[in-house]
């Protein structure tokens, strides 16, 4: 248990962030962490590389609701300075938190609080000694690390903990996470580390990720994205979504738009997805721009509009039940598509207005 978010097990996998502000500006973090539950993080992680940010967390903490994992290496200090103003998770590497009686205190506290452990293995920071054992980064060489970390807390019977092997090689993280698979029972959170700018850290990290969970690897997903981290959540429920693992929000079918299209199927689908960024009821909506595939899709949908000209059929529940005028078609789509999320799930939306 992150907080009250299950991990593992038979749980739902959960999609989580990271903040990149300051952690000692409170202002800035509470309100990025705010936007990012807005978008249905289920976890968020806080660096706290000092003392003062520490401090900083308590009031973080204060004013927040989601369960935050706390980020610390090093200084052991610092993780029983957050434990005990109530970190949800502490994210550390035992081997790198100083002698065994530091560690020892560290895991003391979190068995005492009932607050989950961390490890955190990266292919850009292994240990010396692995890095000339094999050369290179490897997953065996994450393996080894991850499970020297492991050993720690095997030694201090401390078995809540999850463990992370996370490399930019979208190969060598999937090797890494497959073979830690089958050495350990506790949660794996996956992800492909340092992935890059938006477009194409979100393709390495779904090519990367959805390996995995098609294989049944995984129990929680962070998306590392050189962009805000509202986004990498965006992109973290649309891998799950894609894998039929976990739905959340409007699932948008459209075409890539040709000649035959009636109307104008890009700008449309991205004003829809922008202005129905706060609907989690899961749906399916299919955005046809032509009559060649629009029925059929629409029929499958749980709203659909296949494109004629001048006004565009509109289906619901797979019946055709009316024709939109193609110059208003995305308010008139907003308040369709929110009456029928308010039908599927009262307590989360509302009917806006009227076509």
């Amino acid at each position: 248990m992150v907080g009250n978010v299950p991990v593992g097990g038979d749980a739902p996998i959960t999609v989580q962030t990271m903040t990149n502000t300051k952690t000692t500006d409170v202002a800035a973090t509470v309100e990025q962490i705010q936007r990012i539950e807005r978008v249905g993080a289920d976890i968020v992680r806080v660096s706290v590389p000092t003392m003062e940010a520490a401090e900083a967390f308590k009031f973080i903490k204060q004013q927040t609701r989601i369960p935050i994992v706390a980020d610390i290496h090093f200084d052991y200090r610092i993780a029983l300075k957050v434990a005990e103003y109530g970190a949800d998770c502490l994210r550390i590497n035992p081997g790198n938190i100083g002698n065994e009686q530091r560690v020892r205190s560290v895991v003391d506290c979190a068995r005492d609080l009932n607050i989950p452990i961390r490890i955190g293995v990266n292919g850009g920071s292994l240990e010396k000694d692995i890095q000339e054992k094999y050369g290179e980064p490897t997953p065996e060489a994450l393996v080894e690390s991850a499970m020297r970390h492991v050993e720690y807390l095997d030694r201090l019977d401390f078995q809540n903990f999850k463990v992370s092997v996370k490399a930019s090689d979208v190969f060598l993280a999937v090797g890494a996470y497959r073979l830690l698979a089958r050495q350990i029972e506790q949660p794996l959170h996956l992800g492909i580390t340092e992935a890059g700018g938006f477009r194409a850290g979100a393709v390495k990290s779904a090519v990367g990720l959805g390996m995995l969970l098609a294989d049944g690897i995984g129990d929680t997903i962070r998306i590392s994205l050189a962009a805000d981290p509202v986004e990498e959540i965006k992109v973290g429920f649309d891998i799950l979504k894609s894998l039929r693992i976990r739905s959340r929000g409007i699932n948008f079918i459209a075409c890539p738009s040709c000649s035959r299209q009636e109307f104008d199927v890009i700008a449309t689908v991205n004003a829809l997805e922008e202005r129905l960024e706060d609907i989690i009821t899961p749906m399916d909506v299919s955005i046809i721009g032509c009559v060649v595939n629009g029925p059929g899709e629409a029929l499958v949908s749980d709203l659909g509009l296949a494109g004629a000209a001048n006004k565009s059929a509109f289906y619901e529940g797979g019946l055709r039940v009316d024709r939109l005028d193609n110059k208003d078609l995305i308010p008139i789509l907003e308040r369709r598509i929110r009456a029928r999320a308010a039908m599927l799930d009262p307590a989360n939306q509302i009917l806006v207005g009227k076509d």
